[in-house]
């Protein structure tokens, strides 16, 4: 089925510019609207759903686009924006885009089409373009990482200090090559993370402690491998990505490494089984219910009538000190 954005590829616009010209707005230039229509009609394109009634209302369904639905912070996320939206009346429809631009632009186009009152979303990118859906009346809430679109409501955490306080508990623990282990460098979450890290080491801050390392193929094995070698050396480890932490914790195994006495880590957002090791991990623990809950609240109270401008929310972490950031252990 074609979408608003492949009427906007063709016609060559925005698609802004579509919906404008399809809603009959006097703003779009006749030659263009009348190219606009032509496209649609090329492709077979309808609005579908609410969206047939051009002149309609916004819906009662707020919709929820995640990078990675398969990780628990998005699932808790989740949970809290839909018992929020229940709660008052909204229906959520929940979309992954695996990180992938396209298929984030597929999702928005969709959510466009169906007049959905709000969109809650992690986005792939800050210059994720979401200016249609504002110019359209939806509420658009930015969670995990900022856009760029100032109109836009958003609802962040502050994970650089928690990482500067994460890695300030492993120096003041005695440990002295502390490595970073993030997932994407480009990330805005692994930036802040970093920032933290380089923030509490200061001067001491070490290039060649910091590895990358996708969340597939033993990615992280081998980037933690690599640290625990010379000239590295590491002998702690922050880990940015819970993704990343069964394998970079296996790697500090295979080397024969004790943690805590031998071997320092704090995770970032590992809360099924750290305290299942032994000694139990160390972890910072995002609130990821109250994020979507939280959101939820910002879409609810603009639709209200509540506040008529962009909200941020900044929340904070808990940071949980166990066993293996601690030295005493044995």
């Amino acid at each position: 089925m074609p979408t608003i954005g492949d009427v906007a590829a063709r016609a060559n616009v925005s698609t802004a510019t579509v919906s404008r010209a399809l809603n009959g707005k006097s703003t779009v230039d006749p030659e263009l609207a009348k190219r606009v229509r032509t496209a649609a009609e090329e492709l077979g394109y309808r609005p579908h759903g609410p969206a047939r009634n051009l002149r309609r209302k916004t819906t009662a369904t707020l919709t929820l686009v995640v990078t990675d639905i398969g990780d628990p912070f998005f699932a808790a996320l989740a949970r809290g924006l839909e018992d929020t939206a229940r709660d008052r009346g909204y229906s959520l429809v929940l979309c992954d885009t695996d990180d992938d631009p396209a298929k984030e632009r597929s999702y928005l186009d969709v959510a466009l089409q169906e007049r959905v009152a709000g969109v809650v979303i992690a986005p792939t990118s800050a210059a994720t373009d979401v200016a249609t859906l504002l110019d359209q009346g939806a509420i658009v809430v930015a969670v995990d990482r900022p856009l760029d679109e100032p109109r836009s409501d958003r609802v962040l955490v502050d994970t650089r200090a928690a990482a500067a306080k994460a890695t300030t508990q492993l120096i003041d623990a005695g440990y002295r090559r502390i490595g970073f282990l993030g997932c994407r460098p480009d990330g805005y979450p692994d930036q802040q993370r970093l920032a933290g890290y380089q923030d509490a080491l200061g001067q001491a801050a070490d290039e060649h402690l910091v590895r990358h390392a996708a969340p597939h193929a033993d990615a992280a094995t081998s980037a933690v491998r690599d640290l625990l070698a010379p000239p590295a050396s590491a002998d702690a480890l922050l880990i940015a990505s819970p993704q990343l932490a069964p394998d970079a914790l296996g790697a500090v195994t295979e080397h024969g490494l004790s943690l805590g006495t031998e071997f320092g880590v704090v995770a970032f957002d590992v809360t099924a089984w750290a305290t299942a090791l032994r000694p139990a991990l160390s972890v910072v623990s995002q609130p990821a219910y109250e994020i979507g809950a939280a959101a939820g609240r910002h879409i609810v109270a603009r639709l209200a009538g509540e506040t008529s401008t962009p909200k941020h929310t900044e929340l904070s972490p808990e940071f949980v000190v166990r066993g293996s950031s601690l030295r005493d252990q044995g």
